[in-house]
């Protein structure tokens, strides 16, 4: 008798450890792949050195952004695209296009950086930099052309009238981990005064 009890014992607990080395990598299997986290994941980017009149483009949740150090220049020519004539959203309006902490014309946290997502809102195409003013047309005042169907965006992602995109560019989450970092994914801290 004390025989049977040992081997259903010792049964029991070999037959328990074969189930835990089997169910630790199925149960792990469910979690996402270290790759797919990073996917999704905060993505820091270093502008110290990001001249004025420069961009850099990173990528988050499979998306190229842009972090765009304006001008003075750049910024003059955004304070004279404050008109609907020109614009389709002049004052960024459609919530969806940027979180709520993102407001007025300049549509940043910092007037000099514009980070913004760099797929054009009509058929998902990267457009081109195109900082030069005239370089799309007499009245192009600089930013953001859309070589696959002519969509043009100004210094702060907003739309032009007559393109067919219907929507700015979109504002990804960020904050201001420094003067010189970013850190695009994540929203800023609410302010405590």
């Amino acid at each position: 008798m004390k025989r049977r009890r040992f081997l259903v014992g010792a049964t029991v607990v070999i037959g328990g450890v074969g189930t835990a080395f089997t169910a630790v990598p199925f149960i792990a299997s469910w979690q996402p792949s270290a790759r797919a986290r990073a996917a999704g994941a905060p993505v820091e980017v270093d502008v110290s050195k990001l001249e004025p009149g420069e961009q850099v483009t990173v990528e988050w949740r499979g998306k190229p952004i842009w972090v765009l150090h304006r001008t003075p220049e750049m910024l003059d020519r955004l304070a004279t695209l404050t008109d609907s004539d020109r614009l389709r959203d002049p004052l960024a309006k459609v919530a969806t296009q940027q979180p709520a902490y993102i407001t007025g014309p300049l549509r940043s946290l910092k007037e000099v950086y514009l980070v913004v997502i760099a797929i054009c809102t009509h058929l998902g195409c990267v457009p081109s930099f195109r900082p030069e003013p005239g370089s799309v047309g007499d009245d192009w005042p600089g930013g953001y052309f859309c070589p696959c169907h002519g969509s043009r965006f100004g210094f702060a992602g907003r739309v032009f009238k007559a393109v067919p995109a219907p929507t700015n560019l979109e504002i990804p989450p960020y904050r201001f981990l420094s003067n010189t970092r970013i850190e695009i994914g994540v929203d800023p801290e609410p302010s405590t005064s």
